[in-house]
Formats: structure tokens, C-alpha cells, sequence
């Protein structure tokens, strides 16, 4: 009966638009340097767009368009003045990134038209992309986008599910059918489509100065089709949420954006693979936004020692642990001691409505000062309404003191007055060579190119969550390697030291603990992709482990190449990456045992020391349990990786 349904259903929508479609069509194809993927605008009523990938729809014909306050759509009517095609192939210079060079390789078909309007339609071998670009003197208004992805199938989705314009991204994923979507409960970016063998991302890239886009389906409408849906401009803010720590919208316009009415709008993106583990270190974000704007030699990724996570509790020591200068003296000595870059002072530094009121306890230029000396920086938390309202005064104070930068929370929101934020904070940050790690933020869409200044995001569920959920688990944690990951840098903050089989996990605020093994968080730290990566854990957790400290300090944060190696969506990842000579590999499951075979044919030729840590032989009754055990390997080298439930591996390979 389904199957009779769907195809009556494609008869139907074939009919329909197979007569729209042939009233004066005119049809422009491009297809992806290696062929697989092939997309085709048709013009008639309106712009459509078709997407193939190795023959097979990915999207049927779907809308395209952009409504204006002064009546004009474009897209509609559409009449085309002229068209190219153009191949290039080149590679991007990363500042810090998945890999040294990124390489960016695609036709690109321009489409000008009637009405000072024109569309760009990029395909690359790993998906496709289009952006509106506009030619007006004057700034425009926008009403309406129209954003639609026309499914033929009820595929199975992997979703970040929201139903709110004000949110934080960090909400577990759903698996559901398209069918199965409910209007109100709309979808955060990147959703992942299941068509079977084939996997799409859907997310955006280069978005500035208007709001970020969401997907829904019209309830008691019979078709698998998902449509953006976008916040509109916010008229009415007030102080609220957490703690009064955000800008809750009130009320909002009729439109979606002003703004200059000659520019490019944000990229709509498609990523497309056969091969699941693909999708972990994909650079189609990255490379479709605009190139660095900044000068970039000052900027250094890093490790971070943490002090929120575990509490400030500190054991052993001879003093009273806390938000205190003595406290943070003994986490610049840990970062200095073990090679880390930077220590955060997290909520508490300061007057949380105040920044240029320190907490009378806490010496922040003293701090600086005897970093310095140690060779470790400082990066100090705010919230967005306080530094809104001081951001002049506060970024001079912060470059005065000689803090590295900052950590921004409870901005969760996307429109355009936070998209605009974002952009601006980063921008100013830079003038006074401090990075920005943002949290409680949306996903990223290519900011960090950019402005590398930007060494992190956070939107997503992170190990945070284990101080008082039950649901941060490992079956999550493969979750977003798929997803959330896909579209950039990662703030999951790992390294939690005590650690919990399935079904034994404490809740405890003051000292918490993760699902899953040791070796599962140790994974992470190859596999999340994080320029400014934490440590998680109290100091004193990781000096009574000198061989995962060991790991954990000298673990890079940017890496030279990346080789995903295997994985299958919401259940594993194997991924190598490579440093300098050295190479690491890193795993993790979710809560099904598994054994893997590590193939090193990715290594250069030579012969590599293997140090790996690896699941104990009974981590899946005491999840600390970690053996580490050392060989030598070459590129004709195979291993066999045994995972137990919620379990992972790291392995460092220098070369000899």
C-alpha cells in the first residue's frame, strides 16, 4: 500500500509540474568535476532545481526565491539575460583547519536575470550549493525566502529539532521519518537525510547580515518536501532567559531583513556521500565562505584547562578552591607544567551584568601577569547582554590586561541582530588580537574563515550536560560527528576522568562524570574537531594519571590532514589525522561493542611507534579501565581494534 501511495503521489506531482515545467522551460545543467552529482535549473513560473547523485534524485524539482518589500520576487517570472559556466580548481590555505590545504574544486553555473538578480549554482564531488546575489543601489527589504527541498521518498532523518528561534542548538538528535515532522517542532541546521546508501547534509555557509534558516514540513500536506523557515527581524528585546543572561525577543517584524542591496546571500548547501565517515571531515562550510579578512599571525590554537566542568574542586591542596586568584595560580601551574596554552575563568571572574567590575576575590591583571611569565594565556567568560552593552569598554580593557580572549554564552539566537553580533564582536576582537570561543551559540556557517580569530563554537550538547542530564551518552556523542560536526569546529569540552558503564552513571554537579569508557573520551581528542580543545577535568584528576596526561597534553588541536577511515551514522567513527611526521587515530562506538580493523595504508612510507590506548579488557565493567600498549607499525600494518559498549581508542604514531 505505501508503495502504491508514493507512486500515485509522484504521478501526480509529475503531471503537475511536468506542465509547469515545459511552459516556456528553458534548462541549465552542471555537473560535479568527477560527474557523480548533477544539478538542473529549470526556469518557468519560477526558478526549480534538481539535484542527482550517480544517477539516483537526491531532490526532486524544488523553488527557489526571494521576495522583496517592494513586490518584487526573485525567482518569479524568472528571465534569463545571460548564463556561464565556469570550472575552478584551486586550494585554500588554511589558517588552522582539518588539513593544511583545502582543496576547492567545482563548476560554478551563473545565471543573470531580469531584474538586477542572479543565482549562482556550485557543485563540488561532495555536494551543492546555491546563493542569490543581488544588484541593487539601495538598501532592500526582504520579506520572504523561499528555501524547499522536494523529497519523493519518506527518508529517514537524523534531526536537531528546536521549535524555537531562541536556542542554545543543544538539543539531542531525533531519528524520524519526514512523514513523522511536525510544524511547530521545526529543525536546527545540519539536518541529516537518510536515503539509503546515500547521506545529505543540509546546512549554509557564509551567513552575514541576515538570519540563519530552519527546516519544517506543512502539516496536513500529503509529500515528503521540507521547507526553510527563517526568523524574522526582532522589533521588541528584553533581558531574560538563564539567569537574565540573553536578549529575549518580544516581538518581531513582518519581514525577515534589511539590508545593503548590493551583496551575495548565504549559501544554500547540500552535502552528498555514499560513504558515511566522509561526512566527519568535510570542508564544504569552510570552503564556501569568504576568505580571511584578518591578519592571521598572531592567532595560536590550543589546549585549555577548565575550571567550570569539575567544579573548581581540587584535591589534596593546601588551600580553599574556588573562584579565587590562589585557585587559578594552581591551574596556570598545571597548564605550564604540562605544555598547555591557555586557562579559562569561567562564571564568576566578574560582575556577570558588569565586566569592568572583577569579583574582589579574583586578581584578573595579576593572573595575566603570572601566566606570562609560565607561557600560559588567559581566555575569560562573558555573556552576551553584558558585553552587548560594554563592548568598546570591555575589549580595551580585556587588550589592556593582555587576556587571549574570550568565551561568549547565552546568545541562542540566529536572526539578524545575533548574526550581526556575532560578526561584529568577532571583528573588534580581532582589532585587539583576542580569539572568541562562542557558546550557547548557532551552528557554524564558515565565520571562523573568515575571521580565524574565531577558534570555536559551541551549539551543540556537550559533556557539559553530564553534570545534570541522563542522556549525554555515547549512542549522542556518534551522533554528532554526522551532523553537528560537519559544519565545523566543535566545543564538546572532553576529557572527563570518571567514567560510567551503561546504567552506572551518578549524577553528581560537584564532580561529575561521562557515559562510556576512558578510551571513549581519550577518542575525542582525535576525532572533534576543536582549534581550542579542554580539558575538561580538575588539574588533580589528570596528575593522578600521568600516562593519559601524558596523551592529553600533547595532543594537537589543528591538524596538517585528515583520513576518515570508516564509520556509519550514529554508530562508529575511525579517523587518522596527521600532524607534522606523526599521525594519530582515533575511535569511538556507541553502546554496541565493536571490533574494527585499522588498515595503515594511509601512512607515508617509514616505520611509525605505535602508543595506543585502547579499552581495557574490562572497560565494560569499570569504564576507566584503559590498557595502553605500544607496537610498530608501517603502511602495510593492520590491527584489530576491539571497542567495548560506549568505548573508543586514541593511538599516537611517531614516526621513527
Amino acid at each position: 500500500m505505501a508503495n502504491h501511495t508514493t507512486m500515485k503521489r509522484l504521478l501526480f506531482l509529475t503531471l503537475f509540474l511536468g506542465g509547469v515545467l515545459c511552459t516556456h522551460a528553458e534548462e541549465f545543467t552542471v555537473s560535479s568535476p568527477d560527474k557523480d552529482i548533477e544539478l538542473t535549473v529549470k526556469t518557468t513560473d519560477k526558478l526549480y532545481y534538481k539535484v542527482q547523485f550517480k544517477g539516483e534524485d537526491v531532490i526532486w524539482y524544488s523553488p527557489i526565491s526571494m521576495s522583496l518589500m517592494n513586490g518584487q520576487v526573485l525567482g518569479a517570472t524568472p528571465a534569463v539575460i545571460s548564463h556561464s559556466t565556469e570550472e575552478v580548481k584551486e586550494d585554500i590555505a588554511t589558517v588552522w583547519g582539518n588539513r593544511k590545504q583545502v582543496k576547492d574544486h567545482y563548476q560554478e553555473l551563473t545565471l543573470k536575470m531580469k531584474g538586477n538578480y542572479s543565482l549562482k549554482f556550485r557543485v563540488y564531488d561532495d555536494g551543492v550549493a546555491y546563493r542569490f546575489v543581488t544588484d541593487f543601489k539601495d538598501n532592500i527589504r526582504i520579506m520572504e525566502e523561499e528555501i524547499s527541498y522536494r523529497f519523493t521518498e519518506n527518508h529517514d532523518l537524523l534531526a536537531h529539532v528546536v521549535g524555537d528561534f531562541q536556542t542554545s542548538y543543544e538539543k539531542l538528535y531525533t531519528s524520524y521519518k519526514i512523514s513523522e515532522v511536525i510544524e511547530k517542532d521545526f529543525i536546527s541546521l545540519p539536518l541529516l537525510v537518510d536515503q539509503g546508501k546515500t547521506k545529505v547534509v543540509i546546512a549554509e555557509s557564509d551567513l552575514y547580515d541576515y538570519p540563519g534558516f530552519y527546516l519544517m514540513k506543512r502539516e496536513r500536506v500529503i509529500n515528503y518536501f521540507l521547507e526553510g523557515i527563517l526568523p524574522a527581524f526582532p522589533t521588541k528585546e528584553e533581558r531574560g532567559g538563564h539567569n537574565d543572561f540573553n536578549y529575549r525577543v518580544e516581538e518581531r517584524a513582518n519581514y525577515l531583513a534589511e539590508t545593503e542591496g548590493k551583496r551575495a546571500f548565504p549559501w544554500r548547501v547540500m552535502i552528498i556521500t555514499d560513504q558515511d565517515h566522509e561526512l566527519a571531515h568535510n570542508d564544504m562550510v569552510y570552503k564556501l565562505a569568504r576568505p580571511t579578512q584578518i591578519a592571521t599571525d598572531w592567532i595560536k590554537p590550543g589546549l585549555v584547562s577548565w575550571d567550570w566542568w569539575n567544579d573548581w574542586n581540587l584535591k589534596g591542596v593546601d588551600f580553599e578552591t574556588g573562584v579565587n586568584t590562589r585557585t587559578y595560580e594552581y591551574y596556570i601551574d598545571f597548564a605550564a607544567e604540562n605544555g598547555l596554552d591557555y586557562v579559562i575563568l569561567d562564571e564568576g571572574w566578574s560582575d556577570q551584568f558588569d565586566l569592568l567590575l572583577m569579583k574582589e576575590n579574583v586578581d584578573v591583571p595579576h593572573l595575566v601577569e603570572y601566566g606570562k611569565k609560565k607561557g600560559v594565556d588567559l581566555i575569560l567568560w562573558a555573556v552576551w547582554y553584558t558585553l552587548d552593552r560594554q563592548m568598546q569598554e570591555a575589549l580595551d580593557l580585556f587588550e589592556e590586561w593582555g587576556v587571549a580572549g574570550i568565551k561568549v554564552d547565552f546568545i541562542d539566537r540566529d536572526d539578524q541582530i545575533a548574526v550581526n553580533f556575532y560578526e561584529r564582536l568577532v571583528r573588534e576582537s580581532a582589532k585587539r588580537k583576542l580569539l572568541v570561543d562562542y557558546h550557547g551559540c548557532s551552528k557554524p556557517t564558515g565565520l571562523h574563515r573568515t575571521y580565524p580569530n574565531l577558534i570555536n563554537y559551541e551549539g551543540v550538547r556537550g559533556n557539559e550536560y553530564n553534570k545534570f542530564s541522563t542522556e549525554e551518552t555515547p549512542d549522542h556523542n556518534l551522533d554528532i560527528v554526522f551532523t553537528r560536526m560537519v559544519t565545523g569546529p566543535m566545543d564538546y569540552t572532553p576529557g572527563a576522568m570518571r567514567n560510567s558503564t551503561k546504567g552506572n552513571w551518578v549524577m553528581d554537579n560537584s564532580n561529575p562524570m561521562s557515559y562510556g569508557t576512558r578510551a571513549h573520551q581519550l577518542g575525542m581528542y582525535v576525532v572533534y574537531y576543536a582549534p581550542l580543545q579542554m580539558l575538561c577535568d580538575a588539574p588533580t584528576a589528570y596528575t593522578a594519571e600521568p600516562e593519559i596526561l601524558d596523551f592529553l597534553s600533547k595532543v594537537p588541536v589543528t591538524w596538517d590532514e585528515t583520513v576518515s577511515l570508516d564509520g556509519k551514522v550514529g554508530e562508529y567513527i575511525l579517523m587518522a589525522r596527521q600532524k607534522g611526521e606523526d599521525w594519530y587515530v582515533g575511535a569511538m562506538t556507541d553502546w554496541n561493542g565493536r571490533t574494527l580493523e585499522v588498515d595503515f595504508s594511509f601512512l607515508p612510507a617509514g616505520t611509525y611507534e605505535a602508543t595506543m590506548y585502547l579499552d581495557g579488557i574490562n572497560a565494560h565493567r569499570k569504564a576507566e579501565d584503559v590498557m595502553i600498549k605500544k607496537m610498530t607499525v608501517t603502511s602495510a600494518s593492520t590491527f584489530s581494534l576491539a571497542l567495548k559498549p560506549g568505548g573508543g581508542a586514541a593511538m599516537v604514531l611517531k614516526k621513527k
